[in-house]
């Protein structure tokens, strides 16, 4: 049995590839293992506060910021790393948006950045303190990125491994519905990445 955190990040609602392939992957999860629980956080729907001045100073100590400033920023950002350490598993959707992830998901991920809480300088190098995850990164594009000339604009898969590596959850795997808006690869993106799908 496995907690099973979901993060949606398209605006497209129903109609998202990438969540649709989330979806497949959760399918399969579930399938394997019985009684498992599923949290959905739909970035679309709860939107978290773009990283701000009152962000910096009650992260990193750095000048006086009012009270109820800080009780919001930490609860917001407490309650965020919550539900990522209680997850066993986190399946996060992922559209490519001008080569990058949509900034909803920077945006939850600012929020789960946080020395001493996911990570730690403690020793003098960096420690990730988020430990014993697995991570689905259920990607969509218009093009092909994960290989041939397009690779090198393709920074959201890269951005997404630094940054949860960076506190510790490094057993990620990348699932690719792509070529979404180009004949020849449109007609079957999506179903060809859900077949492609194990877990």
């Amino acid at each position: 049995m496995k907690k099973i955190l979901k993060i949606v990040s398209s605006v497209n609602g129903a109609q998202s590839k990438s969540t649709q392939l989330a979806d497949a992957v959760i399918e399969k999860l579930l399938a394997a293992n019985p009684g498992s629980t599923v949290n959905v956080k739909d970035l679309a729907k709860q939107h978290y506060e773009h990283f701000h001045e009152g962000h910096l100073k009650v992260y990193r100590g750095m000048g006086e910021v009012a009270q109820e400033v800080v009780a919001k920023v930490e609860k917001v950002s407490d309650d965020t790393i919550n539900e990522v350490m209680d997850a066993d598993v986190i399946v996060i959707g992922v559209p490519i948006y001008n080569f990058n992830v949509p900034s909803s998901l920077k945006a939850w991920i600012d929020h789960v950045l946080r020395a001493g809480k996911t990570f730690s300088y403690a020793t003098g190098q960096v420690e990730g303190l988020v430990k014993n995850k697995k991570i689905y990164l259920a990607v969509s594009s218009g093009a092909v990125y994960s290989e041939g000339p397009m690779q090198a604009y393709n920074f959201a898969e890269p951005y997404l491994k630094a940054s949860l590596g960076f506190v510790g959850m490094t057993d990620v795997t990348t699932f690719w519905a792509e070529g979404c808006d180009m004949p020849g690869y449109k007609e079957t993106a999506l179903q060809k990445a859900i077949d492609r799908v194990a877990v």
